[in-house]
């Protein structure tokens, strides 16, 4: 079973490597692509996941479609197993060489975690809306707003591609235990 990288590993600081367009559709790239999913789905609570978390340095993020189908109030009560069975069942959204295009002036400050980051949680500002152009898994550009936890999801994994982890930006920082 493929691990998730922690925050001590140098992979996490480093600025990732956009995809080649031509390489989109490699072999290479759906093999990547399955590693990451597969290790988003070892585990109970997260929703996305970024290359750089499978050890991999290129620009690529995938999230859970659950975090569409569940409103935020319901996606932090529900139960792991649920979640877990919820992200298998809807499959996963792919961003390639992913650009925040838009963040919306009005902030808020939000709860958040990381994979990565075990077991802290923090306060970060996040804008509360973002829109993202990037490539799917066919190749095909395309481009997508969001608001709330789609947004903030956003925003968290774009930061990973650039070395950045929610706890250079968080306040209040905690343990939490899963």
């Amino acid at each position: 079973m493929l691990s998730i990288v922690q925050n001590s590993d140098p992979v996490l600081r480093a600025k990732a490597t956009e995809v080649p367009i031509a390489d989109i559709k490699s072999a290479r790239i759906r093999k990547i692509l399955k590693n990451m999913t597969s290790a988003l789905e070892t585990q109970d609570d997260g929703v996305a996941i970024a290359a750089p978390q499978i050890g991999v340095s290129l620009r690529i993020f995938v999230v859970s479609k659950a975090v569409i189908e569940m409103p935020a109030e319901l996606h932090k009560r529900a139960e792991m197993k649920d979640l877990r069975e919820l992200k298998k069942r809807l499959g996963y959204l792919v961003f390639i060489n992913p650009v925040i295009t838009k963040l919306s002036r009005e902030k808020e400050i939000l709860d958040e975690g990381c994979l990565s980051v075990r077991p802290l949680y923090g306060r970060v500002k996040r804008a509360k809306k973002a829109t993202v152009t990037a490539y799917d898994e066919r190749g095909t550009r395309f481009t997508r707003g969001a608001a709330g936890l789609l947004a903030q999801i956003f925003q968290h994994e774009a930061d990973h591609l650039d070395g950045v982890l929610f706890i250079d930006k968080a306040t209040n920082l905690r343990e939490m235990p899963r």
